[in-house]
């Protein structure tokens, strides 16, 4: 390292100290989660996307910081917001599955004696908000506002029609605000009507001494497949009409996402405000993508796990900043502890870690030696230890192991030349796998990926039938 790059490397290190001490000794800051549903990691301008503009959310992560490396703790929507939410494996409590869609079901949820960080923080004088999707279980007992937070507007379930008709499913799968049904006239597209429900919510707490925690859950770019003229509008440039209309979907959001973050700018809470963004999982087959990387939503490729990832607080993190260690939304949950100076009652519960010491550069090297995903029913799982990661695939029945560092998009299965390393991270699979319990309700998803293998094979065997 030349006398010019220790003195820059030395500045920055200060101005990060100096964010340190800053935040510490100021008022608490808000905290804001921002969470896309099945967006690709590919498609978001800071990646690299240049078919779908998302000026806000670029300017948004080069506020703060851009993971190269952000991953869901699980490959598809319920399970992956409840490691979010409760700062734990889902795993260690049996919700690895999504929910089934039988409203019979009542007893289907996140566990009520999970803590999750909406109930810690409002026991530590945070206002608490959920607006979105919220798809944790459709008993009244799951819902957010029996769950820690103050304000509630969104809707239960998984998925719902972008003008708000819930169709043949029953009126309570539609929108609700606090528990009590909105009426369908006086919603307009579900993605502007969140965001502008975030923004009268910031707008109205712009004045009050208690610090807010909002969490914003889009179910955009989720399908089906929506979007008002003045989006398709903006994505006109693209041919393909399935991404043209996921792509404005995204563009709503990001519109959203931006007025967001105008409102607190305007009422001078922007630089206090701790926000995260990422996706729940990998992009799902509707127009989506997770280019440069393999699979989908669903999967346990890079694909199916990794995800477009930013944090921003301008009070405390140094903006202009890519962090390339593997890191996890478990994080989220002790990272929020640590800004707010909040206690956690049990913190080895926790799978995550605080990545503020990371990122103000108090500490060096990598959060997290390993990061595990599972399937329920013997399905498969993945374990990343350093760079190297091994996938055993139940629909494929194969173990794949790869090594990122040189092969980040999967494509040299290393079985048959690394057999060591194989057992090394079966052994830590195993280790983790003792403190977890099986899922507690059924999900056909393993039946659904073997019939996707077995579509692709047969894309495969008609294409080389008339090999001679």
């Amino acid at each position: 390292m030349n006398k010019k790059s220790t003195i820059k490397r030395a500045l920055l290190l200060l101005i990060m100290f100096s964010s340190v001490i800053a935040y510490s000794q100021s008022r608490k800051p808000n905290v804001l989660i921002i969470l896309s549903d099945d967006q690709g990691w590919g498609d978001v301008g800071f990646n690299g996307c240049t078919d779908i503009p998302t000026p806000h959310l670029d300017a948004l992560a080069h506020d703060g910081v851009i993971f190269t490396q952000g991953y869901a703790s699980h490959p598809y929507c319920s399970p992956s917001r409840a490691g979010l939410l409760s700062g734990r494996y889902q795993q260690r409590f049996g919700h690895e599955n999504n929910l089934p869609y039988n409203d019979a079901q009542v007893d289907d949820g996140l566990p009520v004696e999970e803590l999750l960080i909406s109930e810690l923080l409002q026991q530590n004088d945070y206002q608490t908000c959920a607006i979105g999707k919220w798809h944790l279980g459709d008993s009244a007992q799951f819902w957010p506002i029996s769950q820690g937070f103050d304000d509630w507007f969104g809707f239960i379930g998984g998925g719902l029609s972008y003008w708000g008709d819930t169709g043949k499913k029953g009126a309570i799968h539609g929108v609700q605000r606090n528990g009590q049904l909105v009426p369908q006239e006086e919603l307009t597209y579900l993605t502007d009507d969140f965001s502008r429900e975030a923004v009268n919510y910031i707008d109205g707490y712009a004045k009050k001494d208690d610090p807010f925690f909002m969490y914003l859950a889009y179910n955009a770019p989720h399908s089906p497949l929506h979007a008002t003229r003045k989006y398709l509008k903006q994505t006109e440039h693209i041919e393909d009409g399935q991404r043209a209309v996921y792509a404005a979907m995204v563009r709503a959001m990001d519109e959203g996402i931006g007025q967001v973050i105008q409102k607190l700018k305007e009422t001078g809470q922007y630089d206090n405000t701790l926000i995260f963004f990422y996706s729940d999982n990998g992009a799902a087959l509707n127009g989506a993508s997770s280019h440069p990387f393999r699979g989908h939503k669903g999967m346990l490729f890079e694909g199916g796990i990794r995800v477009p990832f930013a944090i921003s607080w301008p009070a405390a993190i140094t903006a202009g900043q890519v962090y390339d260690h593997p890191i996890s939304a478990l994080d989220i949950y002790p990272t929020i502890l640590a800004a707010a100076q909040v206690k956690h009652p049990e913190p080895k519960k926790l799978d995550g870690v605080s990545l503020l010491p990371y990122l103000t550069g108090k500490k060096g090297g990598a959060p997290h030696e390993n990061l595990y995903w599972r399937y329920s029913d013997g399905a498969g799982y993945a374990v990343r230890s350093g760079d190297f990661k091994l996938v055993k695939s139940g629909y494929k029945d194969a173990r794949l192991l790869f090594d990122l560092s040189q092969d980040p998009y999967e494509q040299n299965n290393l079985v048959e030349e690394m057999p060591e390393k194989v057992s090394e991270l079966e052994q830590l699979y195993a280790s983790w796998n003792e403190n977890t319990v099986p899922a507690k309700w059924y999900d056909p998803h393993a039946e659904n990926v073997k019939k996707e293998e077995q579509k692709r094979q047969e894309w495969i065997d008609r294409a080389s039938r008339g090999e001679k």
